[in-house]
């Protein structure tokens, strides 16, 4: 089928704006490739610092006949998510020798745990840890060695700030490597029940605990459809994985497999061979709208929104979120995954999961084929589904029928005609709002404002039992510039007591939510932000406002609003403990939350 005229007039929007940026960075990334393996222009003494350690790998990486593939990794054992990477170093050192290659671990990045941090002061460092990730890559490759890099990634910050450094290294091929969820737990909708009947005082600590502990209990990603399982749908809509790679099981046999088969791919795809694929030519316009149509189409996390512009800048594109709300509305919400749904990642992709609807949405011309993949074509073989057969993988055609229709529908039977992420418009600024698990009839708020600065007035407001009609509740001063902008996902329990008691609630914010973030209605990312002087600095308590998602409009009705002065905050609290001092120049010098929220692209 022809492509879908809305997303090739976005595309065209996108390929337009980012004419200049995009020349020069091809330009600047064709110049690097230009001199060859880069290990050949290393003196002795560079090369024998660099080899000192390698042991029976030295004579090939002395000869320099062999691609030599740069690991960089976020394992630590504190991230579920991450811990299974713990033994893929010699897993890959052993596939790359057996390709006719080798590989060293160039370094490793950080990765935190938003999980852990979630209502900390930590939290203020995760969205700049993003950048921290990034540069930390970036000294990692800069020894020059390496013909090309597997990225080993999985959580919130971590996999866009890969994608920076692999974009800002885009000359060289890049594969990401997955290490998959775990399996299934006590399910996400009855934890949620749990910790609602917390937030009420209906059970006690101990109730909670057991069953936080029945949900997060063994290595692999979170089951919720979360930032970071929007992180693995990414990489394979955008042909980063390979094929099938993003939700398989972690310690299992065809786990093992694709991760050879992405080593013997990268050694593969490197300039000493016929099948030169720099990562630099994958990040096209075309790879980051198909990328933001399947985050439309899985109702993904709304971190992305921030992610994706500072991942495209760092590659010559320029996003905006007019792009994201009009993808939206040309894309069907296709799969229901818990927030949006009762299902996990591993139910989803049992019902047939990415290969069904990428497949879907190329018959339904949502979706560029003719785009650059690591896995050698075009996105078509994404439709494909992965099997290890004595210790190799093999790729067998994916389900072309939905297995079970109450997660995965096709593109012609969805379970909303768009994605359901809006961008919003009016007097308190732009933001965006994600609608796909909210009900149709609280998609238009108009209530009485009552204004806080952090999460913890929010808390302490409701159990003093403050919250008794109609609320729209406005957190300010939780932009980037103020505080590092942390997520505010501890306000998701109360907020639902709340809307449950009958209440008629929403929340604006300057902040983030959880990428888990679901049924009450959540104005975020409003810019400019508070700590800027912008319009939600103006807004008083009592002020009548309206939050209108079918219009796409944020509006306070105060008919003195405009001639206000701004509020201002004492930040000085969010300058100092926990690392806080450290990020300094990232909160006074980052982009709006609009373009990136990052110091460095």
């Amino acid at each position: 089928m022809s492509l879908n005229d809305t997303i090739a007039r976005v595309t065209d929007r996108i390929r337009e704006r980012s004419l200049n940026s995009r020349a020069t960075y091809l330009d600047r990334m064709a110049k690097a490739a230009e001199a060859g393996p880069r290990r050949a222009h290393l003196s002795c003494g560079n090369q024998a610092h660099a080899y000192a350690a390698m042991g029976g790998d030295k004579p090939e990486l002395v000869a320099s006949r062999q691609p030599n593939i740069g690991i960089v990794t976020a394992y630590n054992d504190m991230l579920s998510a991450h811990q299974p990477y713990e033994t893929y170093p010699n897993l890959i050192r052993k596939a790359a020798r057996d390709a006719g290659a080798t590989a060293q671990v160039a370094g490793g990045v950080p990765a935190m745990c938003d999980g852990v941090t979630q209502g900390r002061a930590g939290m203020e460092l995760s969205l700049f840890s993003r950048d921290v990730i990034a540069l930390a890559a970036g000294v990692s490759l800069s020894h020059d060695t390496f013909d090309a890099a597997l990225y080993l990634g999985v959580c919130d910050k971590i996999v866009p700030g890969l994608i920076i450094a692999a974009a800002t290294f885009g000359h060289l091929p890049a594969v990401f490597l997955p290490a998959g969820p775990m399996p299934s737990g006590m399910p996400n909708d009855e934890k949620s029940k749990v910790r609602q009947q917390f937030a009420a005082g209906a059970i006690g600590r101990d109730a909670l605990m057991a069953a936080e502990m029945a949900s997060y209990h063994a290595p692999g990603t979170c089951t919720f459809y979360g930032t970071a399982n929007t992180n693995q749908m990414l990489m394979e809509f955008m042909g980063l994985h390979l094929p099938g790679a993003s939700f398989v099981n972690p310690n299992t046999p065809l786990r093992d497999a694709l991760t050879v088969a992405g080593v013997e791919r990268a050694a593969a795809i490197t300039r000493l061979g016929n099948d030169y694929l720099p990562v630099g030519e994958v990040l096209d316009e075309r790879a980051f709208v198909n990328g933001i149509v399947g985050l439309m189409a899985t109702g993904g996390s709304t971190n992305l929104v921030i992610h994706l512009p500072a991942m495209a800048r760092a590659a010559g594109i320029i996003l905006d979120i007019a792009d994201f709300h009009d993808l939206s509305e040309a894309v069907p919400l296709m799969a229901r995954v818990y927030p949006n749904g009762l299902a996990d990642v591993n139910h989803f992709h049992a019902a047939g999961g990415l290969g069904y609807m990428i497949g879907q949405l190329l018959d339904a011309g949502l979706l560029h084929a003719d785009v650059k993949t690591i896995a050698g074509g075009g996105l078509d073989k994404y439709t494909a589904e992965p099997k290890v057969t004595d210790g190799r993988v093999t790729w067998v055609d994916g389900a072309r029928q939905t297995l079970n229709d109450k997660i995965l529908r096709p593109a012609s039977d969805p379970f909303a005609s768009t994605g359901g992420l809006r961008q919003l418009d009016g007097n308190l600024g732009r933001g965006v709002i994600k609608i796909s698990a909210v009900a149709p009839d609280r998609h238009v708020i108009e209530a009485k404002a009552r204004v806080f600065t952090d999460q913890e007035q929010v808390k302490a407001a409701f159990k003093a039992g403050e919250f008794t009609e109609d609320t729209i509740v406005v957190v300010r001063f939780q932009g980037p510039r103020a505080n590092g902008m942390p997520e505010l996902h501890s306000l998701t329990p109360i907020l639902a007591v709340l809307q449950d008691r009958g209440l008629r609630v929403a929340l604006v914010t300057d902040g983030r939510m959880s990428g888990a973030s679901g049924k009450v209605p959540a104005a975020i990312h409003i810019s400019p932000e508070a700590a800027e002087g912008g319009a939600i600095a103006r807004v008083r308590n009592g002020d009548l406002l309206r939050l209108d998602a079918v219009t796409g409009t944020i509006d306070c009705l105060a008919e003195d609003f405009g001639n206000r002065h701004p509020a201002t905050a004492d930040l000085s609290a969010n300058g100092h403990g926990m690392g806080r001092e450290l990020f300094t120049a990232f909160r006074n010098h980052c982009t709006p939350a609009t373009e990136g929220a990052s110091l460095i692209v």
